[in-house]
């Protein structure tokens, strides 16, 4: 009797923990659910030092792992030795299986991928909703650039056919793996069955929200819609209160807050809590209260804080204008951050900060120029040059603002009428007229309907023979004028005209003594304006002196030639 009550008592221990087991599987899962990744990992360790072959808290523990969007390298590398520690445990599972190919897809292996999911339909017979629900997720997951959709659709869909198989959980799947494939209404039509069969599930009012979100703002009352109904459904859903945070910190600072501290206050202890509020602080303009507010997160964090607080600290010093100790912070940051985090906006801004001091030019040079060399995306590279370029035109170093910018015309496929500007009139502003000539001559190669860059090659070859006796400009505004006469909106072209019209008044009657050319363009720009008394005036001096008449100046009287800026 006493050996048949300890065997009751033994199997009813045994289905006590099991009970235990699936109880907290569950609470793992709906850990995942709210994405509290560390409290999920928490719950799938402590099964698996109980039982280290239970497959699926293994399978789940890898999800906890590497779901997150900041998931590094490394985390990719320990959630696959996981699941090949544990399949090694449990050899035929085909959840495990379907694991590695999950993260063997987020390595850029897709055939690899490949042939472990279809290994694990073939162990599962194809009928194992977990199974087909986790590689429908590998692959349909909109947030991932890896993964075929079709794929995804045809293996969630196969799990919907199953016995049980109305999950919520594989409708939104579904329901992604549509968006993914770009089918919006089979992808709305998922998430609201997914609703069908459990009202409560926030999860997919926040899919159908983040579909019409990815359309623009112009879909705002719709997205915000489905959000506002998730949270109506369950308060506590955090990941709607992330989104929202991150959507308003560009236009609501104020609102981005509040959702930021809800966000916060229904998730785990996120160790970047306190960067999150000391980056809204500088988004709220607080530039002080972000410094403080980051001092207090590095003092809090002991030896290794978070880079990016000194990230925050670098750009708030700037904003405060205060390069030297924003040089300090830049270079605290690069020096804790991993390499491929630091963004080209970081190096160009650490860089317009040490041209504010002065003998840093040559490293600030050399840093421009580096992102430039290694950044593959032309905008990047573009506004990196232009940055530094405007640095020095603050600082009215326009020689040195026409190199960069003519660096920028070196980068661009398709360089703008702007590009050409900015180079060719700082080189003119700075008295580097060849190199302006230059410019403003393949201005006119690409825009020969545009007499802006003729007009240009006049004015600096004008600025060269200041007394145009060479007539160097005479070509270039001759061809400027007869493209702005033929242009029907004179209004667009009237300063250049009446700069080559006047650079002709002075011309005619100066140098080549011709009073009645000289008066023929005067009167075409008393058209442009004639308004103008400097206009005016020269015409009756003209009309009254002939430069080629003999005439004695009357005594203590000086000749006058006629006045105009060209």
């Amino acid at each position: 009797m006493k050996k048949f009550k300890f065997g009751i008592i033994l199997v009813a221990g045994i289905f006590f923990a099991n009970g235990l087991f699936a109880q907290s599987i569950d609470e793992g899962k709906k850990f995942l659910y709210y994405e509290r990744f560390k409290s999920a990992k928490d719950v799938f360790q402590k099964i698996l030092k109980a039982t280290p072959n239970n497959d699926e808290a293994g399978y789940l523990l890898g999800q906890a792992m590497i779901r997150p969007d900041d998931a590094t390298n490394k985390d990719l590398i320990e959630a696959k030795s996981l699941y090949q520690t544990i399949l090694a445990l449990a050899p035929n599972s085909a959840l495990l299986m379907a694991g590695i190919g999950h993260i063997e897809l987020l390595e850029g292996k897709a055939q690899d991928a490949r042939n472990h999911f279809e290994a694990a339909i073939s162990l599962s017979q194809g009928k194992n909703i977990a199974v087909l629900n986790a590689i429908g997720y590998a692959n349909g997951n909109p947030n991932a650039k890896t993964g075929d959709a079709g794929y995804a659709v045809d293996k969630l869909k196969q799990a919907t056919q199953l016995k049980k198989g109305n999950d919520p959980d594989v409708l939104v799947n579904l329901g992604d793996a549509y968006r993914k494939a770009g089918d919006g209404g089979n992808a709305i039509s998922s998430y609201q069955n997914a609703l069908n069969v459990d009202p409560k599930y926030a999860r997919a009012n926040y899919r159908m929200g983040k579909l019409y979100q990815s359309q623009g703002r112009g879909q705002e009352s719709i997205f915000m819609k489905y959000y506002a109904d998730a949270i109506a459904q369950d308060a506590t859903y955090a990941p709607v209160y992330e989104n929202l945070y991150n959507y308003f910190y560009e236009t609501d600072v104020p609102r981005s807050a509040e959702y930021l501290e809800k966000w916060l206050a229904n998730s785990d202890d996120d160790p970047k809590a306190c960067f999150y509020r000391a980056q809204i602080k500088y988004a709220q303009g607080l530039f002080n209260d972000a410094i403080a507010k980051a001092d207090e997160c590095i003092a809090s964090e002991g030896a290794n804080p978070y880079p990016n607080l000194f990230g925050i600290k670098a750009y708030a010093f700037d904003k405060l204008k205060d390069s030297a100790n924003a040089i300090k912070n830049f270079e605290e940051y690069f020096k804790r951050q991993v390499p491929e985090k630091i963004g080209y906006g970081d190096r160009s801004r650490y860089a317009i900060n040490l041209l504010k001091i002065p003998g840093n030019e040559a490293k600030a040079g050399a840093l421009i120029d580096e992102v430039v060399a290694v950044d593959s995306i032309e905008s990047n590279k573009v506004n990196a040059l232009k940055m530094i370029a405007a640095a020095y035109e603050t600082q009215k170093k326009y020689r040195e603002a026409a190199d960069w910018f003519q660096k920028v015309l070196a980068v661009k496929k398709s360089p703008t009428k702007t590009d050409f500007y900015y180079a060719g009139y700082d080189y003119f502003r700075s008295g580097q007229y060849d190199s302006s000539i230059n410019i403003f001559n393949k201005y006119t190669e690409k825009f020969p309907d545009d007499m802006f860059g003729l007009y240009m090659v006049g004015k600096s070859y004008a600025s060269i023979d200041s007394t145009g006796a060479q007539g160097l400009a005479v070509e270039p505004y001759q061809k400027a004028i007869e493209i702005g006469e033929k242009t029907a909106d004179k209004s667009k072209v009237k300063d250049y005209l009446l700069g080559a019209y006047k650079y002709f008044v002075e011309y005619y009657y100066n140098v080549k003594k011709d009073q009645a050319m000289s008066l023929s363009y005067l009167d075409k720009a008393l058209v442009l304006d004639p308004a103008d008394q400097q206009l005016i005036d020269n015409r009756k001096f003209i009309s009254e002196n002939n430069p080629n008449a003999p005439r004695r100046p009357a005594q203590g009287t000086k000749t006058t030639k006629p006045a105009g800026s060209h």
